[in-house]
């Protein structure tokens, strides 16, 4: 498939109202997936204080220790670092300051400051998490071209981190975590492609490498020779249109890097970018830069046509 045969002009790579809408609801979901644990952990800790009368014997419950430090404020993080004295301390604060002048709803501010700081918490893990959708939904697309391609691969499952082949998947593998995916091209060349590497002669993590070598072959060996990178690409799966200029302006400073880097070593592997949040302003620069060759392959992740193009010219270059 003819990678610009949906991308004719800067109009073509901007992201709808409708497809802006579909990643906000997608997201929101995702998130109220991920926030059912803490809301079971609120219920439980509800659970067990019910029949306290007094805040100062919160201390007494067997059992609740961890949603005490929670509601004080501290993340897990924190509470590594602080030892058990320290949120013992930041607990007994936390009671006298914030319970007790609750009065008789010092069971509710509880319950509403413990949600507080696993929010915050949930908060920091969606900003992860997006680029994870991202990664996810750019796997799959890859892995259904190898399929229909009728082309035996093999996928770096991410709870493992052990190679399978194609023939090995099953229904329960998750393979739309894969940290890699490995196959050979039309012309039998070996294709490796890996997500979030750090590249050496860059000096940076790149989102999206792809390698002229086999799964098979020691990474770290493999990454050190210029001569070995066959394309690199840069991946932003926000959809907020408010950040679209910064996530380019990231992605474009990244991908400057990645030029500079490897024509000081005289090579110029095939560079391509993915977002979900395109506006006008940053489609037309994206255009004038594929258009110049500068980059060589763009794509909207929420086009499914952008994305099954990208996916046939990765498999096949």
């Amino acid at each position: 498939m003819d990678r610009f045969t949906y991308i004719k002009k800067p109009e073509d790579l901007v992201t709808s109202y409708t497809e802006t809408r579909a990643g906000f609801i997608a997201i929101a979901l995702e998130k109220n997936r991920r926030a059912t644990p803490f809301i079971e952990e609120a219920g439980v800790l509800q659970h067990r204080i019910k029949k306290i009368i007094t805040p100062e014997k919160l201390l007494e419950v067997p059992n609740i220790r961890s949603g005490l430090v929670a509601a004080s404020g501290i993340s897990d993080k924190a509470a590594s670092h602080l030892g058990d004295d320290g949120c013992l301390a930041s607990i007994k604060e936390f009671i006298e300051k914030f319970l007790v002048p609750a009065g008789s709803k010092f069971k509710e501010e509880l319950i509403f400051r413990f949600l507080l700081t696993k929010g915050d918490t949930l908060g920091g893990k969606m900003r992860n998490i997006v680029g994870a959708l991202a990664q996810r939904k750019l796997c799959v697309a890859i892995i259904s071209a190898l399929r229909m391609s009728k082309k035996n691969f093999s996928v770096l499952i991410n709870n493992t981190n052990q190679w399978i082949s194609s023939k090995e998947i099953t229904e329960d593998t998750e393979i739309e975590s894969s940290r890699g995916i490995s196959w050979k091209t039309s012309k039998n060349k070996n294709r490796t492609l890996y997500f979030n590497i750090t590249v050496p002669v860059v000096k940076n993590n790149i989102d999206m490498i792809l390698l002229n070598r086999a799964h098979t072959d020691e990474i770290k060996t493999i990454i050190g020779n210029c001569e070995h990178y066959v394309a690199l690409g840069e991946l932003k799966g926000g959809i907020d249109p408010a950040g679209a200029d910064e996530h380019w302006k990231t992605a474009k400073t990244a991908i400057d890097r990645i030029k500079v880097a490897f024509k000081k070593k005289g090579y110029t592997p095939y560079i391509f970018f993915i977002g979900a949040a395109i506006e006008y302003k940053m489609a037309t620069e994206l255009f004038e830069n594929l258009k110049s060759k500068y980059i060589n392959n763009v794509a909207n992740l929420t086009k499914p046509e952008h994305i099954i193009a990208l996916s046939d010219w990765l498999i096949d270059i």
